[in-house]
């Protein structure tokens, strides 16, 4: 309320009362509350993230066929015989005996239509700080804020494809960024939800990441672990050996990790001997765990300690089914491909594993360009670890 300046004493106002008669009023103070909230919402907003943002999808229902009803004769009564209305709806009254014959009896279902579009869409770029750890030998991943680096780098899959019926399929191809001619034809001419497993022997290992993930590409470090017969078949330098000392094996495992930044996890090069030792698997997965890695293994290997390992220090691993290029042949990777599908639509999904030879990357964009027509769904490697696939 306004003072009343007739009432007002003839003396000099108080410095208090100088500054309330100039306060704002009511409605400014609302004014700019409001607009500070407006602000400070939109501004939390852009912060949160959007789990079901990516690449467009479309599922429409398809009902099932309605069944057709045959009239097969029409037979005429006596005249005195009762009126028979029969059995559809708003027929007249008929003098004759009508014989339907039953539709064929058939399993009805309800089919879902997907339209699912993939385009090439650039990734989180690398390395991204709350997921990075500083080290001397160089940037390890690590867990930060609450998030893992296989979310952080992971490539989004709408949850509608995850929790679809439709078959999915994964897969990686490896020695990425060895040759840098190959990796860019790679790039290229693969669907963005191939993944691509980079070596840590090539050169210029980040920019070649970069440009995969540029690529919309989810990217993993292969890892050399120790062979059946080592050392006269070798990896190559750092690799993990069996009867190291566990501390030994994460020196190497660091000196690894450190080549590049942007892979959601680790996938396994050779590793007959390695992975099939309890002793040497338990604390490589635990590492993996702690910087919030996922594991793969290739199934290349007949047999391996991995998952029961894995399975006693709670750390989700998935395995390879095939290998689809073991021969290096379009007809043998062609038969791979269709075994793949097949398993896919009895288990809902399937993994695979290959290389980054000039045949396999030919193979796999032909018989991508069709999957979709016959229903199958690639989807990247840490989608295998999601949702009820997960």
């Amino acid at each position: 309320m306004r003072r009343d300046e007739l009432k007002q004493p003839l003396h000099k106002r108080s410095l208090s009362q100088r500054l309330w008669g100039k306060r704002p009023s009511a409605l400014t103070c609302a004014y700019f509350l409001v607009t500070a909230g407006f602000l400070g919402g939109g501004v939390w907003a852009t912060k949160q993230p959007m789990p079901f943002a990516g690449e467009p999808i479309v599922i429409a229902a398809v009902p099932p066929p309605i069944p057709e009803v045959k009239v097969v004769s029409v037979e005429a009564v006596p005249d005195d015989a009762p009126i028979d209305t029969g059995s559809i709806d708003d027929a007249p009254p008929q003098k004759a005996k009508v014989t339907i014959e039953p539709p064929v009896e058939q399993e009805t279902y309800q089919q879902d239509a997907t339209i699912f579009v993939s385009p090439k869409i650039p990734l989180t770029k690398a390395p991204q700080e709350n997921v990075t750890e500083a080290n001397a030998i160089g940037p390890l991943p690590r867990i930060g804020g609450g998030r893992k680096p296989s979310e952080v780098y992971a490539r989004t899959v709408p949850m509608g494809i995850i929790h679809s019926d439709s078959p999915k399929i994964v897969i990686i191809l490896g020695g990425m960024g060895l040759n840098e001619k190959l990796t860019a034809s790679a790039m290229k001419d693969l669907p963005a939800d191939v993944t691509m497993a980079f070596a840590p022997y090539g050169n210029n290992l980040q920019a070649q990441v970069d440009k995969a993930r540029a690529q919309g590409h989810e990217v993993m470090l292969q890892l050399p672990l120790e062979p059946v017969g080592y050392p006269g078949t070798n990896p190559g330098p750092k690799t993990l050996l069996t009867d190291s000392a566990p501390a030994e094996n994460i020196d190497s495992l660091y000196w690894h990790l450190s080549r590049f930044a942007g892979y959601t996890g680790i996938i396994n090069y050779m590793g007959g001997r390695y992975l099939s030792s309890p002793t040497a698997v338990k604390p490589l997965l635990l590492e993996l765990r702690k910087r919030g890695l996922l594991f793969i293994e290739d199934g290349s290997l007949p047999l391996s300690a991995t998952e029961e390992t894995a399975k006693s220090i709670q750390f989700p691993v998935r395995r390879g089914q095939t290998v689809i290029d073991a021969d290096a042949n379009a007809e043998s990777i062609n038969n791979a491909l269709n075994l793949l599908e097949e398993e896919a639509k009895t288990n809902g999904i399937a993994i695979a594993t290959g290389s980054g030879l000039d045949i396999t990357i030919k193979t796999v964009s032909e018989w991508a360009k069709s999957a979709a027509d016959r229903g199958v769904i690639l989807i990247p490697a840490s989608a295998a670890f999601k949702g009820r696939l997960g």
